[in-house]
């Protein structure tokens, strides 16, 4: 208060000695690069969309906490809090989790801060004083609005209904109230099909890790299956399948091909995981260096969220077979480990879940035998773990940090989003034919028409997907997270309420809004 007070009292006596009419506090910049100015040619927009690549790159890897990654998988079917996940122990015992939860917040603001961003951009590739061609024009437009579309998507998954804010925002505003889920789905689904017809195909994109049609496509019919429009998703699904533009990957490839692995563990080894690397089912890669400026974002926790903390075991070494150096900040659940996976299906074999140790310090005693973990140590030390997050860097070894790229899309997901478009329409023997494409190439027993359920299909998503989509989020789509919860994760399924669907509005932000009422979600008191 004190410095306001001295503001006012003085400033009219400063006044006194100004002549000119404009006030002195009137902003002036003395740079020609701003939003207003910037967003209307090439080079500026083409900056624009790299900072919303790097804005979306760290909705992943920001490290505000190491845990934030775990709130997608503690507290659902797949996951337990492994080493002090902290930040996660809300998502994880539901009795504690409210509207003053840090990860809430932090997505939360991520969520608008790529908003405002894509609205900006929005604006500037939308005046008709841009120096664009129509072409120029549509492409820009269709990348931001492809962003915004992802952005809102994730907020509504998650929240429910949440302000629609259409405009940049330039100057503070606090009359915030929550748009009807109508009119945010309007949005979504308007921006992703202007998206999906003014983007280039996969192969005819400027430049690795930008924005395709099948991208867009993609995300639609995620939206719509979302919203229960599915045979809405079931077209955009086809659509990228029929692009013949990707297939499933069923034969060795890449940098690890020679050695010994399997066709599905191969998608996931660095160096491979790129589009022009030989991964015939990358849609969307958001694409890592090591040691390079722009390169990573705030140290990506992937590998130390996922991979235990075995070299804090006496005997055993940090390398790269072991997938480098992880803390184990979450644990794969009793469930997935134990009763996930039938037969010999691939994807669980030891290329893809990592079971079994062996002391690999010259200097240990036990040299070349078998670990038996401690009771302690099966917390997050020696817990079988996806090795979908393995990396490592001899220039690195012991590194807080990962650079390896992170899939965003692929067609295996494809298949899964088609087969739930099917099953929602009663179409049971296609559900099967498009489930029994993943299998086929995991050597698992085909399924038939009467095998074909939503938990089916979701345990399905955990066969193929885990440690890569995130979790909380398709259990929140499809309303099933309680649900699965208490029936597949006994640690953790003693504090759920059926509200905890949806993550609570951030209370700094119901009480920033001082002059509307932004409502919080039911249930959630603070």
């Amino acid at each position: 208060m004190r410095k306001l007070t001295f503001l006012v009292l003085i400033f009219p006596v400063l006044a006194s000695f100004l002549s000119c009419k404009k006030s002195f506090l009137d902003e002036k910049s003395d740079s020609a690069y701003s939003p207003l100015t910037t967003f209307k040619n090439v080079a500026g927009l083409e900056s624009g969309i790299a900072g919303l690549q790097a804005s979306v790159r760290e909705q992943y890897t920001m490290q505000v906490t190491q845990s934030l990654l775990a709130v997608f998988q503690v507290g659902t079917d797949v996951a337990l809090n492994g080493l002090d996940a902290g930040e996660a122990e809300p998502f994880q015992n539901y009795a504690l989790l409210n509207s003053e939860s840090p990860a809430a917040l932090n997505y939360w603001s991520w969520s608008y801060k790529v908003i405002n961003n894509a609205n900006q951009i929005i604006k500037g590739a939308s005046d008709n004083t841009s120096v664009l061609t129509t072409a120029q024009r549509n492409l820009y437009l269709a990348e931001a609005r492809f962003y915004r579309a992802y952005a809102y998507n994730f907020l509504v998954t998650l929240w429910g209904s949440v302000p629609l804010i259409d405009q940049p925002l330039d100057v503070p505003k606090t009359d915030f109230v929550r748009a009807n889920l109508e009119s945010l789905n309007t949005l979504i689904n308007d921006d992703l099909i202007f998206a999906s017809t003014n983007l280039p195909a996969i192969d005819a994109v400027s430049k690795p890790g930008r924005i395709s049609k099948e991208a867009a496509q993609q995300l639609l019919a995620e939206a719509y299956l979302r919203q229960g429009k599915n045979d809405l998703a079931e077209v955009q699904c086809l659509n990228v399948i029929n692009s013949k533009k990707f297939s499933i990957v069923n034969t060795r490839y890449g940098v690890k091909k020679a050695l010994a692995g399997d066709p599905f563990s191969d998608m996931f080894v660095d160096g491979n995981l790129r589009r022009r690397q030989g991964n015939t089912e990358a849609i969307w890669v958001q694409e890592m260096e090591y040691n390079l400026p722009g390169g990573s974002s705030s140290l990506d926790q992937h590998r130390r969220v996922w991979v235990p903390y075995y070299s804090n075991v006496a005997g055993l070494l940090v390398c790269d077979s072991l997938g480098g150096r992880g803390i184990g900040r979450i644990r794969l659940s009793p469930w997935v480990i134990n009763g996930l996976y039938k037969g010999n299906d691939m994807r669980n074999s030891k290329y893809n879940i990592h079971r079994d140790y062996y002391y690999n310090d010259p200097k240990n005693a036990k040299f070349g035998q078998k670990v038996v973990p401690l009771a302690a140590d099966t917390l997050y030390k020696i817990v079988p773990s996806t090795t979908k997050w393995n990396h490592y860097l001899d220039a690195d070894p012991t590194g807080n940090g990962s650079y390896k790229d992170l899939i965003m899309m692929r067609l295996g997901e494809t298949y899964l989003l088609l087969a739930e478009a099917q099953f929602k329409q009663t179409k049971l023997a296609e559900a099967a034919i498009s489930i029994n494409v993943l299998r086929t190439r995991a050597n698992a027993a085909q399924v038939t028409a009467s095998d074909i359920t939503l938990d089916f299909i979701l345990d399905e998503r955990v066969r193929e997907l885990i440690g890569e989509e995130n979790r909380r989020m398709t259990l929140a789509r499809t309303g099933t997270l309680v649900d699965r919860l208490k029936k597949l994760n006994f640690k953790d399924n003693s504090t759920v309420q059926a509200y905890n669907q949806l993550l609570p509005i951030p209370q700094s932000e119901i009480d920033l809004n001082k002059d509307a009422k932004l409502a919080q979600n039911p249930g959630y008191i603070r």
